[in-house]
């Protein structure tokens, strides 16, 4: 196999001269399209806040850019199934498509819903909610059209890579109707997109082997993103350096001896690396790799795989809860996600733990709380849906059963802590309350088992002691192997909740209000809490598992803007050359201009989503991403 760079695209260019390829827009260039020069769009995609959800699976049916000539060029020509409520902690890297040269104008992306599955977080159980348009009426398909900033347009440059960076919002468009039976969600889709430098986000970059460069510390992969398995969205270069972690079909390596093993690896096999863009300096991206997994780990071809979090173990059946369910390669399945899914482990069960070559694991190393991924052979009924998984591989013509213990979040408020280990109060475990958990059986003793309001965490290296008692915090890292208890958890990191990436969200009702903000400028919003059409509910500021209602603080926040940062700050859809666009802009100047034309008396704000952090002291919330949805 050889590296795809354009294959789709000059396709289209080739035997596209006298097509329209939009309603008056023609090919710049008849002479073939070895006289077209190309740049490299690098897309990558994340949902900044998900809000209450635990899964949203859509269909990307196609992305096209617009030219400032007016031409129109696909970047993504394939439909890509993803789950938005899983690039939250992690972007993707979606795509690399060669683009012709030229400055792009707006992106348009069309959304399929007519196949999709959205389940929201209700007392801890992820439940399934229908979507609908405001008209209360089932949402089928939706089209988005972003105009970039005009300040910072997106620029393909002849030979080398421009980051196109997606987001999807899920706190800036979803209404949860509390109450509906069926549940319901009102969406008034949204996204934004900006051209975006090389940062150090770290992405999770999934493709299929093309050739491993041992000389050169680094192999080459065509893009295969989310869960896809048959596209080939163009090619990457990924570094690895001495102390990158492989896994390669469930056997470790670090640095040097993963590539080399590498090489016995078959053209096309599965591959996903977990870093940081690279250099964009040539057509071909490059990615810093600080993990590698190879071949089976990734997609087993015999294998259905689940990832999701362990709620409760009882002898050698594990119980999934928020399993995210990926068949084999030609598999049937109805249901992309399920809300508890047994799984039968074994002597067998080949365990390994993410990121580090930890040695002597096995099924006993797999406890509550812990998120993991594990492939087996699933059991479906007559509907095609999952019941059970086995992963023992003992059943005949059954594949090796794999778990692969995956970093868990863990947040809680501060009991106590010294140097090497503290308690907390937990709030939520990867995302879910603690009550879905069971945790009957992890202690050595039923004297020793986890409690959620006394959660023992083993900190090495790090002293959270002279952290007030009730901080909230969030700890990353592995749970204790079951029946070892205490501690229950060790940490690789701990953070305080106000060091993370914190969400202000505030929905107006009846329509959406007029007047939302009290003042509104390129020097910040500050939302009026006296409004009329104030929700009730939604007016908050989300500090991981934690909302604050905005008005029980002593004022109106200021919402300022951050510096020294790339800022997403989006106002739409309007009208725009009779088209319902949605304008973002990377200046607060431009963005504060847009807002005050959008609000001229004719539109309604149903939605405000900002991404940032919040000063108590000051009562101010610096934004990165500002979303004012009309």
């Amino acid at each position: 196999m050889t590296a795809v760079r354009a294959r789709l695209m000059r396709r289209l260019l080739w035997t596209s001269c006298a097509l329209i390829l939009s309603g008056t827009a023609l090919l710049a260039s008849c002479s073939g399209y070895n006289n077209i020069k190309y740049g490299t769009a690098v897309v990558t995609m994340r949902s900044e806040a998900r809000g209450d959800f635990t899964s949203y699976v859509v269909n990307i049916v196609g992305i096209t850019l617009t030219r400032s000539d007016g031409v129109i060029f696909p970047v993504l020509q394939s439909s890509e199934t993803v789950d938005l409520a899983q690039v939250h902690d992690l972007s993707e890297l979606v795509e690399a498509p060669a683009v012709p040269v030229g400055t792009y104008t707006t992106l348009t992306l069309a959304l399929d819903y007519s196949s999709v599955y959205i389940t929201v977080d209700v007392n801890g159980v992820p439940t399934r909610a229908n979507p609908v348009d405001t008209g209360n009426t089932t949402l089928l398909t939706a089209t988005l059209t972003v105009a970039f900033d005009p300040g910072n347009q997106l620029v393909i440059t002849d030979g080398v890579c421009t980051r196109l960076a997606i987001d999807f919002n899920l706190a800036a468009f979803n209404t949860v109707n509390v109450g509906t039976s069926p549940l319901t969600v009102t969406v008034r889709p949204f996204m934004t997109a900006i051209a975006a430098p090389a940062d150090q986000t770290v992405l999770r970059a999934r493709g299929i082997f093309v050739i491993s460069q041992p000389s050169s510390s680094d192999y080459i992969v065509n893009m295969r993103p989310f869960d896809d398995l048959v596209s080939a969205l163009g090619a990457l270069t990924v570094n690895t350096s001495s102390s990158t972690y492989f896994n390669i079909n469930g056997v470790v390596y670090t640095g040097a001896a993963g590539l080399t093993a590498m090489q016995s690896l078959q053209i096309s096999t599965p591959i996903a690396a977990y870093g940081t863009l690279g250099s964009f300096s040539t057509i071909t991206p490059s990615f810093n790799a600080t993990a590698v997994y190879a071949g089976t780990v990734v997609v087993d071809p015999l294998a259905d795989s689940l990832t999701g979090t362990v709620s409760a173990v009882n002898g050698t059946t594990i119980h999934v809860h928020g399993a995210s369910y990926l068949p084999r390669p030609g598999g049937l399945t109805v249901q992309p996600y399920y809300p508890d899914i047994p799984v039968t482990v074994g002597p067998a069960t080949l365990v390994t733990e993410d990121g580090t070559a930890a040695t002597g694991l096995s099924t006993q190393s797999i406890s509550v709380g812990q998120r993991i991924n594990v492939s087996g052979q699933g059991t479906v009924d007559t509907t095609f849906t999952l019941t059970s998984l086995d992963a023992t591989g003992t059943a005949a013509n059954a594949p090796p059963g794999q778990v692969r213990l995956q970093p868990t979040p863990v947040w809680g408020t501060l009991n106590s802590a010294v140097a090497g280990s503290m308690s907390l109060n937990v709030l939520s475990i990867d995302d879910f309350q603690p009550s879905v958990f069971t945790f009957t059986g992890t202690g050595t003793d039923s004297a020793n088992d986890a409690v959620a309001t006394s959660y023992a965490v083993n900190t090495p290296g790090m002293d959270e002691s002279a952290t007030a008692a009730g901080t909230l915090v969030r700890a990353d890292g592995v749970v204790t192997p079951f029946g070892s208890a205490p501690p229950d958890f060790t940490a690789t990191s701990v953070a305080l909740g106000t060091a993370t990436a914190q969400t202000l969200v505030v929905e107006w009702e009846n329509g959406g209000a007029a007047s939302p903000f009290s003042s509104a400028s390129s020097a910040g919003l500050v939302v009026n809490l006296g409004n009329a059409n104030l929700s009730s509910t939604i007016r908050y500021i989300a500090t991981g598992p934690r909302k604050t209602d905005l008005t029980t603080l002593p004022a109106s926040p200021t919402i300022v803007f951050a510096s020294g940062t790339t800022l997403a700050l989006a106002v739409g859809p309007v009208v725009v050359n009779n088209v319902s666009t949605i304008q973002v802009f990377e200046s607060a100047g431009g963005f504060a201009t847009a807002l005050a034309s959008a609000l001229n008396g004719t539109n309604l704000v149903s939605r405000l989503a900002c991404v940032g952090q919040y000063d108590v002291v000051t009562n101010t919330f610096t934004a990165t991403q500002v979303v004012v949805n009309l």
